[in-house]
């Protein structure tokens, strides 16, 4: 089969080089433009485009997925079938191109957590277990026919860092198989379930990861676990004779000691410790940061940082 790969972030890395080392053709890559990054906003190529020239891939970047001279050059590659890992929302002049369709790896057990984060909101959600997806991609986003499943435990102490790996390294895994049971046609379709799809994965903004101290502690640890490392849980703190500014936490733990304060009371130290009131409880604080400086563990933090 000729195979269109789509994809831009580190998700889509190890998938893509499995599809290389189990021996399909790949014959071109497509994903997102160069963005500007870091301080002085140069433009940086995604860890897809990266790994393409490194391997010699052809490789398209469209601003627009329906502009025609994109259309042009993609139908010129004449694939079977294209490939879709943690993209962009395809049109159907896109995604209905290729002969045999094109398929889809989803983070999570569709249909639950469709959308554009299942990773963060699994763990957010307090879930046990979570999964790898292969589906052929329709009109209504992550609804297609399923292909293949995995299911993937969440540990307790699992953050939004470390279930993408186990994810990632899992769904490379089963997109091969996907595509080897496309490839001698012995695969078979499922169809989604839609009165199990109750639990979806919107797209995560800076201002949903605030940290509400007024709700029990154990879902704020499940919060901080979930949005780390990036985008990252933070709450608002004074330090010296600042006014507010805010502390991203990245790693937190359910303190066992009983818990008076009203929520959102900072306590510490000093020097060991600092944690927050929760509802019912106390969250310690473990690693954290503060605007323009490193991720710090709370010690290290505390021994440079004064809090009001």
């Amino acid at each position: 089969m000729r195979i269109v790969y789509m994809g831009t972030p580190d998700f889509a890395v190890e998938p893509l080089e499995a599809l290389l080392d189990a021996g399909f053709n790949v014959v071109g890559v497509v994903t997102m433009p160069d963005k500007p990054a870091g301080r002085g906003h140069h433009l940086q190529a995604s860890p897809v485009k990266r790994f393409a020239l490194e391997h010699d891939l052809p490789l398209l970047q469209p601003e627009r997925l329906r502009d025609e001279d994109f259309l042009i050059n993609l139908k010129m590659w004449d694939a079977d079938i294209q490939v879709v890992v943690a993209f962009r929302m395809l049109p159907e002049v896109v995604w209905n191109m290729p002969r045999l369709g094109t398929v889809n790896l989803h983070a999570s057990l569709l249909p639950q957590y469709r959308g554009a984060a299942p990773i963060n909101w699994a763990i957010i959600n307090g879930e046990s277990q979570t999964g790898v997806t292969t589906f052929f991609l329709k009109h209504e986003i992550d609804t297609g026919d399923m292909v293949l499943q995995e299911t993937v435990d969440i540990a307790p102490d699992d953050t939004a860092g470390t279930l993408h790996d186990k994810l990632m390294h899992v769904g490379s895994r089963l997109l091969v198989k996907t595509l080897e049971q496309v490839s001698d046609d012995s695969y078979d379709t499922v169809l989604q379930d839609e009165t199990k799809a109750v639990k979806p994965a919107p797209k995560i903004f800076k201002e949903d990861c605030r940290i509400q101290w007024d709700q029990p502690v154990e879902k704020i640890h499940n919060f901080v676990r979930g949005l780390s490392p990036y985008p990252a849980a933070f709450t608002e703190v004074r330090t010296g004779k600042e006014a507010q500014v805010a502390l991203k936490i990245f790693a937190g733990r359910v303190s066992g000691q009983p818990c008076h304060a009203a929520p959102g009371t900072l306590d510490t130290d000093g020097r060991n410790y600092l944690r927050f009131a929760a509802a019912d409880g106390w969250l310690e604080v473990l690693s954290a940061q503060l605007p323009g400086k490193k991720v710090l563990d709370i010690r290290e933090l505390l021994r440079g940082t004064k809090f009001n």
